[in-house]
Parts: structure tokens; C-alpha cells; sequence
């Protein structure tokens, strides 16, 4: 009896004692990696990165806490987001946000295991990312820059400021598919609106020098400037160009007019970097980006620079001010 009590005394002992042992053993530290299409220095990118990290942060993921976020910044660089592409998978993330439409490719040539969460994307289907929009199917996920008949829209506001204009020049990056596929869109309305439309690919800022300097040399021109890393890269030379040759210009994110230029229309951006977050969160608890629908911007903005439009001598409509949603001054 005595021996048979000594053991049941012994075992309940060691069962307290295993418990606050149990409870002090760390949580293993979950990792996140982020490859971004700028570079480090730019403010565009530290916005959305810090935006993503935010709300992370919101969702209970302290970088240094609780989870590890590893950043490389490939600045544009082809050569380069191929490279930390691989660096990254190497360090066996738990998941991996693609900053920018560039990023996609090269990380999905590099894993088709570890999840990605993918932003400014404009044809994920199009483009080979993803099966279908409602159900992915592989290992990515994420969220749409816009889609292809925003094209048409950047037309109509070019003419709506700037009547005059009988030639457009449309800025893109031909070896994306949204690059081919937005200058599709604007030249299928081109016809209709009586605009000559004339593509320019977005390469080493040379070349962007040369070929709009070209173009400018014709009369009535105008420029648009569709979505990409690069135009994000070089946006303050085509900025000063589309100022110094007198182009109206219309880019596709508020940050190019904060920067200057004069008009834009597109989505918040930095929404996207947030509603990623979520995203990321829902992975790290389990759930598969197979299962998660890709989604599309939810908010889309007009924003004018006043002072850019005189420069220029262009009058705003009364009409398209009071729809604005942000004015420069």
C-alpha cells in the first residue's frame, strides 16, 4: 500500500511540475518574407511597406516577436528580384508577399510550395498566376491592380482636361501581360474619341528620355502612363518630362501627382498592403491560398495638381473638380 501511494504521490508531482514547464516553453517564431519591386530608398515603397507591417501588427504579428519578416528590395532590377526571389525561399518562410506585379513571376519560378500573397497585379489569370480569380489553385494569392478598361477611363480624362489632344503617348512595360493588355484597352476607345495612340515601352531611363523627347516633337500630344514597377522607378523623369515638353499626363496612382504630375485615376494602393495583411494573417492561422479569392481594388480615386495644370495653361472642369477626390493646390 504504502509503496503503490509513494508512486501515485510521485506521478501527480511530476505532472504539476511538467505543466508550468509546458507553459514557459517559447511559441516557435512564424517567418515572413517580402520581396518588393523598389528599392529601399523609395517612399512609395517604405509607405507600403510600413502599411503592410502596420496592420500586421494590428492583426498581432510583432516583427521581432512573434514572427520574423525578411525584405529584399529589388529596385527595378529584373536581375535582381530573380536573385532574392530564391535568397528567400532559401530561408523557408511561412509566407511571402510579392510587393508589386514584377515580383510574382520570378518567386513562382522559384517555389510552388510556400504561400504567396501577390499586390498590383492586373491579369493574375491572364498571366499564368492564378487558375481562376474565385478559386487560385496553387500556391498564390492576392490582390488586382485594376482592370484593363480603366484604360479607356485615363482616355477619356486626357480629353476631358485637355480637348487639344490628337496624339497619345501610352507608357508601359511591354514585357508584363497588364502592359500589353492596358494599352490594349486604350487603343480599342482611341477610334472613338478621335486619338491617335502610340506605345512606349518603359526600360532604362535613356530610353524613356529619348522616346518621349521623340514623340513630343509632333503637336497635340498627350501621355499616359500605365501601371508598372518600372514607371514607379523612373516616375520623377516622367514627371519633368511630361513638364518640360508640356504633355498633359495622366498616371494611374495618386503618388505621381503628389510628386507633380498632374492628374491621376486609380485605386489606393496602400489599401491593398493592408487587406494583404489580412491575408498573410489567415495563412500564418492555417488557411491555404488556394482557397482565398483574388480580389479587386475596393476604392478608386481622381486626383488633381492644380499647379501642374497651370503650368500648362489647362483649366479644369468645374465638373471634374467637384468629383475629385483629392485637389493639389
Amino acid at each position: 500500500m504504502l509503496r503503490r501511494e509513494f508512486f501515485t504521490l510521485l506521478g501527480s508531482a511530476a505532472a504539476i511540475w511538467s505543466r508550468p514547464a509546458r507553459a514557459q516553453q517559447p511559441q516557435a517564431m512564424r517567418r515572413i518574407g517580402i520581396l518588393v519591386s523598389l528599392g529601399a530608398e523609395d517612399r512609395q515603397g517604405q509607405a507600403r511597406h510600413g502599411a503592410f507591417v502596420q496592420r500586421l501588427k494590428e492583426l498581432g504579428w510583432i516583427d521581432g516577436g512573434n514572427v520574423r519578416i525578411d525584405t529584399r528590395w529589388g529596385a527595378g532590377l529584373a536581375a535582381d528580384i530573380r536573385k532574392y526571389a530564391a535568397e528567400l525561399i532559401t530561408l523557408a518562410p511561412d509566407v511571402i508577399l510579392a510587393a508589386g506585379g514584377s515580383t510574382v513571376g520570378p518567386l513562382l519560378q522559384a517555389t510552388n510550395t510556400v504561400p504567396i500573397v501577390f499586390t498590383g497585379v492586373s491579369d493574375p489569370v491572364g498571366g499564368g498566376l492564378v487558375a481562376s480569380l474565385a478559386r487560385p489553385g496553387g500556391n498564390a494569392t492576392g490582390f488586382t491592380a485594376f482592370e484593363y478598361n480603366m484604360g479607356g477611363k485615363w482616355l477619356e480624362l486626357l480629353k476631358e482636361i485637355a480637348p487639344a489632344v490628337k496624339r497619345v503617348a501610352i507608357l508601359r512595360d511591354a514585357s508584363l501581360p497588364q502592359g500589353i493588355g492596358q494599352f490594349g484597352a486604350v487603343q480599342s476607345v482611341a477610334p472613338s474619341l478621335g486619338v491617335e495612340v502610340t506605345p512606349l515601352n518603359v526600360r532604362e531611363a535613356s530610353q524613356i528620355e529619348r522616346d518621349v523627347s521623340a514623340f513630343a516633337r509632333g503637336s497635340n500630344g498627350g501621355l499616359i502612363v500605365t501601371g508598372s514597377g518600372e514607371a514607379i522607378v523612373h516616375r520623377k523623369l516622367i514627371i519633368t518630362l511630361a513638364a518640360r515638353h508640356k504633355l498633359p499626363a495622366i498616371y494611374f496612382a495618386r503618388f505621381f501627382v503628389s510628386d507633380g504630375g498632374l492628374i491621376s485615376y486609380g485605386p489606393d494602393l496602400l489599401d491593398q498592403y493592408r487587406r494583404a495583411a489580412v491575408y498573410v494573417d489567415r495563412i500564418l492561422k492555417g488557411e491555404r491560398p488556394a482557397d482565398l479569392p483574388v480580389e479587386a481594388p475596393t476604392k478608386y480615386e481622381t486626383v488633381i495638381n492644380l499647379n501642374a495644370a497651370k503650368a500648362l495653361g489647362l483649366t479644369m472642369p468645374p465638373a471634374l473638380l467637384s468629383r475629385a477626390d483629392g485637389v493639389i493646390e
